[in-house]
C-alpha cells in the first residue's frame, strides 16, 4: 500500500465515495501558480468541469486562481465559492441566451466565442443591458495532440472554434458591433497531453496567426489564451503525483512570440486536480470464473465513467490487504458489458468487505457520475 488513508474513518462511512487529499491539491496549485507567475503575464485560470466538488473550488479561490467555465452552471458555481467574476472566462459552442445573460450580469472577464451566431446573441444580449461585453475569439488551430480521440479539441474536423481560415472575416464583423470588445484568441488542443512537443506546434500556429492578424488589420490583440491539455500519470500517480508544470509553462515561454504587454492565460483542470482524488469502493463480491477471477464492487461506471468511455486507466489498489497477489479483473455492478475498471489487475488477495481505492479519480470523476441504474450519486469528502 503506497498510500496511507484513513481506513478508520472509512469504516464508518458509506462506499462508494471520492476521496479527496487536500494537501496534495494545496500543494499542486502552489506549484503550478509558482511555475506560472515566474513569467510576466502568465494567468492561470481553473477548468471547472474538471471537478466542481464545493471544498474544491473554494481552495482553488484561497490560492488565487481564476475559473474557466463551460456552462452557465459553473459560472454560478464559480461566483459561489467566492472566485472573483473579473477572473472568470466562459467558453463553450452551445452557450444559451439564459447562460449568456446571466453571465453579462455577473460582469465576467470574457467570452470566449466559437461561432458568428454566439457573437451576434452576445451583441444582442449586450446592447439590451447597454453594456459592452469583453470576447476572446476561439480560433481551431488545426494541431493534432497525442491524445484518446474523444478529448482531442483543436482538429477541423471537431465542433470547436472558428477555423483560422475564416478568423479575418470574423474579426471584421465582430468590429462591426458597437456592444462587444474584441480583447484576444482563444485555443484549445485538447486534454490529457503529455508530450511538450505538442504545445510547441501550438504556440508555432499561434504565431501564424498572430502574425496575419497584424498583417491584416495593424491589430495586437491584449490577450491570448492557449487553454490547457497538461495531463498527469495515471500509471504511477505516487512517483508523479504534481504534473510537469515547470516543463509547461517553460515551453509557451521559450516558443510562444507574446507581443509587449500582452498578457497569456491558461485553462488547467486534470492537472490541478487529477492526481489529489481518489474513488473509494467496497468489495462486494470475489466471482471465480472458469477462467478469471472478478473482485465486483460497489462502484460502478456510473461512479467513474472514464474506463467504459475512453478506455482509460487508472492504478486499483486493495487498501485493506496485504496478503500474496492475485490476478483479478475489477469490475462494477451496473448491467453493462463496460461496466470493467480494469482487467488483469495484480491485488493482494481480495475478500468480501475489503476497500478498493481506484486511484488519479480527482479530474472528471465525480463531475461525469451520472444515475443510470437508479444508482446514488457518490458524494466526495476532503480529508487534511
Amino acid at each position: 500500500m503506497s498510500t496511507e488513508y484513513p481506513l478508520t474513518a472509512f469504516s464508518k462511512m458509506e462506499t462508494p465515495f471520492y476521496y479527496y487529499d487536500m494537501k496534495l491539491l494545496r500543494e499542486t496549485l502552489h506549484t503550478a501558480l509558482h511555475e506560472a507567475s515566474a513569467y510576466e503575464g502568465f494567468h492561470v485560470h481553473y477548468a471547472v468541469k474538471a471537478n466542481f466538488n464545493p471544498q474544491i473550488l473554494a481552495t482553488v479561490n484561497e490560492c488565487g486562481i481564476g475559473a474557466d467555465c463551460v456552462s452557465g452552471g459553473e459560472v454560478k458555481a464559480a461566483i459561489e465559492a467566492g472566485i472573483p467574476a473579473e477572473k472568470i472566462v466562459f467558453a463553450g459552442v452551445g452557450k444559451t441566451d439564459r447562460e449568456i445573460a446571466y453571465s453579462l450580469d455577473a460582469g465576467i472577464f470574457c467570452f470566449n466565442v466559437e461561432s458568428v451566431p454566439e457573437i451576434e446573441a452576445i451583441e444582442r444580449l449586450a446592447s439590451e443591458r447597454g453594456t459592452v461585453a469583453q470576447i476572446a475569439i476561439r480560433v481551431n488551430p488545426n494541431v493534432a495532440a497525442h491524445t484518446h480521440a474523444n478529448i482531442t479539441t483543436g482538429l477541423a474536423e471537431n465542433k470547436f472554434g472558428i477555423n483560422h481560415e475564416q478568423l479575418v472575416d470574423v474579426i471584421k464583423k465582430v468590429q462591426e458591433l458597437k456592444h462587444l470588445n474584441l480583447i484576444g484568441l482563444h485555443f484549445h488542443i485538447g486534454s490529457q497531453i503529455l508530450v511538450m512537443d505538442d504545445f510547441k506546434e501550438l504556440c508555432n500556429r499561434v504565431n501564424d496567426i498572430q502574425d496575419m492578424i497584424e498583417e491584416e488589420h495593424g491589430m495586437v490583440l491584449p490577450h491570448i489564451n492557449v487553454g490547457g491539455g497538461l495531463g498527469i500519470d495515471y500509471d504511477n500517480p505516487d512517483d508523479s503525483p504534481i504534473p510537469a508544470f515547470a516543463d509547461y509553462f517553460a515551453t509557451y515561454a521559450k516558443y510562444l512570440k507574446l507581443r509587449k504587454g500582452q498578457q497569456l492565460h491558461f485553462e488547467l483542470g486534470r492537472s490541478l486536480v487529477g492526481q489529489c482524488g481518489s474513488l473509494i469502493a467496497r468489495v462486494t463480491y470475489v466471482k471465480h470464473g472458469s477462467c478469471k477471477r472478478f473482485v465486483i464492487l460497489d462502484a460502478g461506471m456510473n461512479d467513474l465513467v472514464r474506463p467504459a468511455m475512453y478506455g482509460a486507466t487508472h492504478k486499483i489498489e486493495n487498501i485493506s490487504s496485504c496478503k500474496p497477489c492475485e490476478i483479478y479483473d475489477v469490475v462494477g455492478p451496473v448491467c453493462e458489458s463496460s461496466d470493467v475498471f480494469s482487467k488483469n489487475v495484480e491485488l493482494p488477495q481480495t475478500e468480501r468487505g475489503d476497500f478498493i481505492a481506484i486511484r488519479s479519480a480527482g479530474a472528471y470523476g465525480e463531475a461525469m457520475a451520472f444515475g443510470y441504474n437508479c444508482r446514488a450519486l457518490p458524494k466526495g469528502f476532503c480529508f487534511e
